[in-house]
């Protein structure tokens, strides 16, 4: 660095002074270990996207701690974009709207990374998330529960799409997923997704709820139920007979609701 700054000393004592001070000043001006450069700082927040799959017609509000984070009550069947929250250890809290009193709360985390032991991991900093309001099986699904799965958005490949399935129909059993007459996931039980990988040399954030690349089009999405009898699902009243899938487009779809009774049935569309 180039010191502009005339010197009024002298002789080899003042240039040692002069010496002094420049490395004195240019080390107080470097910056390398006080800042880091924007792109290069780790994420301080995850995304999440809230998704109400209570068979209930109520709109709920989502809180992390007592901090609400949707603006509105989210309906039935309905999900929030993605929204920047807090990682690590989080509490997460559903209330009815208009109200102050927590259907469910849990506690995700620990860890601002994924492990595979500690209890239920907790938002990533930088990666996306899905949360779900659901029914929990305990007390005949009396009770409410929330539930959170690490989602793989990378692009599917030219010509496909991709698509996880996540079974919260109340008392469902195992249950199977087809289309257009291909098998794309099997034995999926209550509270999971199909193709989950939840031990073991597979287990990561995205195998606990996979995406599995399918080609894009339309057709039939038929759910049985393990090992073989149809399911009525449904999405706004009509059944999923016809079915898109969009090229380059991400889907979660869950079934929901008493699978003795009807069958709810949702479609959300990550991108």
């Amino acid at each position: 660095m180039k010191d502009k700054r005339k010197a009024n000393y002298t002789g080899t004592g003042a240039l040692s002074l002069l010496t002094l001070c420049i490395s004195i000043f240019t080390s107080c001006t470097k910056t390398d270990y006080l800042d880091v450069e924007a792109a290069n700082r780790p994420a301080l927040t995850a995304k999440i996207s809230f998704v109400n799959a209570r068979p209930v017609n109520q709109g709920i509000n989502f809180y992390t701690y007592t901090t609400q984070v949707t603006a509105t009550p989210v309906l039935i069947n309905k999900a929030t974009p993605y929204m920047e929250t807090q990682f690590g250890l989080v509490q997460i809290n559903i209330a009815a709207a208009a109200s102050t009193s927590y259907l469910a709360s849990r506690v995700f985390g620990g860890s601002a990374e994924f492990t595979s032991s500690g209890g239920p991991n907790g938002p990533i900093a930088g990666y996306y998330h899905t949360v779900f309001a659901l029914k929990a099986k305990a007390l005949n699904f009396s009770v409410d529960s929330i539930m959170l799965f690490y989602d793989d958005l990378s692009a599917p490949p030219a010509g496909n799409a991709k698509f996880r399935f996540v079974n919260i129909a109340t008392a469902s059993g195992a249950v199977d997923v087809f289309f257009n007459g291909s098998s794309v996931f099997t034995n999926v039980t209550y509270g999971s997704a199909g193709g989950a990988v939840l031990s073991g040399a597979g287990l990561n954030a995205f195998s606990i709820a996979p995406f599995k690349t399918i080609p894009a089009g339309r057709g039939s999405l038929v759910i049985r139920t393990s090992p073989g009898n149809a399911v009525q699902i449904k999405l706004n009243s009509t059944e999923w007979d016809e079915f898109t899938f969009a090229e380059g487009k991400i889907y979660t779809i869950f079934i929901n609701g008493d699978i003795n009774a009807s069958v709810g049935a949702a479609a959300l569309v990550h991108n």
